[in-house]
């Protein structure tokens, strides 16, 4: 893992954002071919979704919608510690969700004049769920649940076709969306996926639908950017990214095995360190260097941590590490110093944040009651996490009576009429008159 000192160097946040460690490959790249898997299932409906498992998932699935019954199957054949565990996720994720589910306000600014704001669900959903390198159950969970806490009527769910399980998704993902009631479960995967349930695939039975959201590759989340504005997106949720502030308090083993815990999931995830005490950094470095050889997935997390996305970052303070925080805008970002309230307090963009020892990224994955959904690659700088108010849209409802509207007549039209737009004003007039 390479080092970055930025000690006694003065940068302003545009510069930090140039020093950060970022992925070579960048989601404009994929883009061409994401538009060109999106294009072929347009042109071609289902035989193209088809092709593409073969091409990338090494199988050609027997159907693209998942039977009923191998839903049932699934639910039937789980693990009970594991079912134990996705129901105790599916708890706590719901009642967080559902914290975030505003209630209608209304405003009167006067007799007879009102208006209400309220939050309407989207009528239907797509839900992307990764399975090539890791089968994500959690993700169904942290996807399904809080469409639902929204009021979403229609799901639609996809995930990659496995060779090992005859061309269906991985069972313990068709298990846990049986455990949540989801019925409508593709076996697609990919940018070609993003794009079937963006616009439909009619020739077998999928309807598009209004939201896309869900982690996945880069191929998907440059399919995501490409169908922006035909459906919504949550965010640009790609490849996973930690990054970790601390100081001379912190555990090194602590650290590097929360920074381990994101590079086993991709070659390309991005694991760094920003810390102002070099005695850290070369404990948290020799640390990683044994776990890193000893853990089951060590030759990709090896690759990722020898990236170009990955370093430690040395820095002067703590004030500092917050602003390269900022400028990176990470995906998680864990705070391990003396006092991490006081280092919250200047951090303001990442999507989720993790304070103390006992709060490690992997708290959040599966347990935490917050959702692992998370905008990456510096979306986080203006984009959040997902969650029910991702499905929700606000609505204005404006009811004024009439005597309510005539005190405002006179400034109305004499807007309108500022504005060039007479006929504006002609129709609040058309009221009075007669």
């Amino acid at each position: 893992m390479r080092t970055i000192d930025l000690r006694g160097i003065d940068l302003a946040t545009a510069d930090l954002r140039t020093l950060v460690p970022r992925p070579v490959v960048n989601v404009e790249v994929a883009s061409q071919a994401a538009a060109e898997l999106i294009a072929a299932v347009r042109e071609r409906g289902s035989s193209a979704l088809l092709d593409q498992s073969e091409r990338f998932d090494g199988i050609r699935p027997p159907a693209l919608r998942v039977p009923s019954e191998a839903i049932l199957a699934a639910v039937d054949g789980l693990d009970p510690t594991v079912r134990a565990a996705l129901d105790e996720a599916i708890v706590r994720v719901r009642k967080g969700s559902a914290a975030q589910v505003p209630p209608p306000q209304t405003t009167t600014f006067a007799d007879g004049a009102t208006v209400v704001q309220r939050w309407q669900p989207v009528d239907r959903a797509g839900l992307y769920v990764p399975g090539g390198k890791a089968p994500l159950a959690s993700s169904v969970v942290m996807n399904v649940v809080p469409a639902q806490a929204a009021g979403v009527r229609s799901l639609a769910l996809a995930s990659p076709a496995q060779k090992e399980f005859g061309g269906l998704p991985h069972p313990t993902i068709l298990a846990a969306a049986g455990l949540l009631g989801v019925d409508e479960v593709w076996a697609m995967g990919g940018a070609g996926a993003i794009g079937a349930l963006a616009y439909g695939v009619p020739d077998a039975g999928l309807a598009p639908v209004q939201i896309i959201t869900g982690p996945g590759n880069i191929y998907v989340a440059a399919a995501k950017r490409l169908v922006r504005g035909v459906v919504g997106i949550d965010s640009e949720a790609g490849t996973t990214e930690i990054l970790i502030i601390a100081d001379e308090t912190a555990s090194p083993a602590l650290v590097a095995a929360d920074l381990l815990s994101q590079a086993e999931h991709d070659e390309a995830a991005a694991s760094v360190l920003v810390t102002d005490s070099t005695e850290l950094a070369d404990a948290v470095a020799e640390v990683l260097e044994q776990r890193a050889a000893d853990t089951a997935n060590s030759e990709r997390a090896a690759t990722a941590l020898a990236g170009p996305q990955s370093a430690i970052i040395l820095v002067e303070d703590e004030i500092v590490a917050a602003a390269i925080s900022n400028a990176y805008g990470p995906e998680h970002l864990e705070l391990h110093t003396v006092n991490p309230h006081a280092t919250l307090a200047n951090i303001a963009d990442a999507g989720a944040i993790f304070l103390g020892g006992y709060s490690p990224v992997s708290l959040g994955d599966y347990m935490a009651g917050s959702n692992h959904v998370l905008p990456t690659g510096g979306a986080a700088r203006y984009s959040a996490a997902l969650g029910a108010y991702s499905f929700l849209r606000p609505q204005q409802v404006i009811e004024y009576d009439r005597a309510a509207l005539a005190e405002l007549h006179d400034r109305i039209v004499s807007l309108a009429d500022a504005e060039s737009l007479p006929a504006h004003g002609e129709a609040i007039t058309a009221r009075f008159e007669g």
